[in-house]
């Protein structure tokens, strides 16, 4: 039967997970997931920031539980999927948000302690993340596991955009996210002909509120569309992404930088 394209975006009834949900990207996803219907379990390892954040869209009337949990171990992801599983009997959207940066120093003298963390908080547990989902997944032949990445997975930095005192990814973070969009890649190959999607948000520029504002302005000024991200222009796409909208998208990036990757 053919759905309106109304239908193709309701959530109701289902469930989803996004993980790093007490960061403004993983409010907005949150926030997206609520508006269409879905109820919400948002993760990351600071619970309190997570219920902090939980307890403020319930007043708003979303369904969103908070949960504290690492995605570097694997026993904590599992235990936050058993748990949606036995409260909810099922998962259909998995977004694998918990990431960040580390890096303090760069070649030639980058530390490989923090090459090897920024690894595993971003290309680790998104591999934990999406297994775990996916498995939880596999009986219902349907689900969408939606990973994060950035610019950075597929653009090297000019370094002479930044400022002195602006803190930024290096190449520990190139690498982890260059990681996380080919395993998307893997992943909807692995996932397929269980009827599962996976695929890639690469976002652009989305400072923080507390950003350096001349370095906000030198990015504005890169950008075509000439204003630096909001976390609420993520919305759209994970909606496609996590609703029967994008039922037949697996594989794919979705750059959402306002066409900063295109010149």
């Amino acid at each position: 039967m053919t759905k309106s394209i109304q239908e193709l975006f309701d959530l109701t009834g289902r469930t989803a997970i996004v993980t790093g949900g007490g960061t403004h990207l993983g409010t907005a996803f949150t926030e997206a997931l609520t508006d269409l219907g879905a109820k919400v379990f948002i993760a990351s390892r600071r619970a309190e920031l997570c219920e902090e954040v939980a307890e403020r869209l319930r007043a708003q009337g979303r369904d969103v539980t908070a949960m504290g949990c690492d995605v570097t171990e694997e026993s904590q992801v599992d235990a936050l999927v058993d748990r949606v599983m036995n409260e909810s009997g099922r998962l259909d959207i998995a977004v694998c948000n918990a990431g960040g940066s580390f890096t303090t120093s760069y070649p030639p003298n980058g530390s490989v302690d923090e090459f090897k963390r920024t690894l595993d908080v971003n290309l680790t547990g998104t591999y934990i993340t999406a297994q775990s989902a996916g498995r939880a997944m596999i009986p219902a032949k349907s689900g969408s596991i939606i990973t994060l990445g950035s610019i950075a997975a597929t653009l090297a930095m000019d370094t002479r955009i930044y400022n002195s005192d602006f803190k930024r990814s290096g190449p520990p973070y190139i690498a982890a996210k260059g990681g996380v969009l080919n395993l998307t890649r893997a992943m909807a190959a692995e996932f397929g002909e269980h009827g599962i999607t996976a695929n890639c948000i690469s976002p652009g520029q989305i400072p923080r509120t507390d950003t350096n504002a001349d370095q906000v302005e030198t990015f504005r000024q890169m950008i075509p569309l000439q204003r630096t991200g909001l976390s609420q222009d993520l919305k759209g796409v994970v909606a496609v992404l996590a609703s029967d909208a994008g039922a037949w998208i697996t594989g794919q990036e979705f750059r959402v930088d306002g066409g900063w990757s295109i010149w």
